[in-house]
């Protein structure tokens, strides 16, 4: 799954689990809803649609043609589309933490099992801090070396990872908090003013 085709499937999956839609509504809510970094081409969605329809996780129905217009083809998620969107959201492993994979598999959360999302936060978290420590050891080997718009880019990128690291522990710790019976519960801290 850590292929970005094998991401666009899950989430024209996840999307089709939601509605059936045509070519062109996948394409504006995969972008909204995913915010990829480059916009999605129709050069890249179309293909990935024939390939799922191969395989039987989508089927494709004519719709009415508007006035003047194309006929728009109308795309839905079958039986065996939605036991492979549950068994990939079922999937717990390291593509699930990826940054290709992982904003995909947090937007369908609600459809994950608290056991798999609470693994999927811990191995991002622990993705993050790894890089983390890898951002302090450059900064502190090119520090004296490098221009002051580099040092820039390493602290954004330090300041990034840190950022996403106190979100994943906040997130873990809710989980963790809903897993628990509730004569276990304890309250949440309340903020200081």
């Amino acid at each position: 799954m850590g292929n970005r085709s094998g991401v666009l499937e899950l989430a024209v999956l996840g999307l089709l689990h939601e509605a059936p839609m045509h070519g062109y509504e996948l394409r504006k809510r995969v972008n909204a809803q995913f915010g990829w970094g480059r916009v999605l081409s129709f050069g890249s969605l179309y293909p990935c649609l024939k390939a799922m329809l191969r395989n039987g996780l989508i089927s494709a129905d004519a719709g009415t043609p508007d006035a003047g217009r194309r006929q728009k083809i109308v795309y839905t998620i079958t039986a065996d589309g939605k036991d492979h969107f549950a068994s990939a959201m079922h999937d717990a492993g390291p593509s699930a933490w990826e940054d290709d994979t992982f904003g995909v598999r947090f937007s369908f959360f609600g459809r994950t099992d608290p056991a798999t999302r609470l693994r999927i936060l811990e191995g991002r978290r622990a993705r993050m801090e790894e890089r983390l420590a890898n951002f302090r050891a450059a900064m502190s080997r090119t520090a004296e070396r490098v221009d002051a718009y580099t040092l820039e880019l390493q602290r954004h990128g330090l300041e990034s990872a840190e950022r996403e690291v106190r979100w994943l522990n906040e997130l873990i710790d809710g989980e963790r908090r809903q897993q628990r019976p509730p004569d276990q519960q304890q309250p949440p801290a309340t903020p200081p003013n």
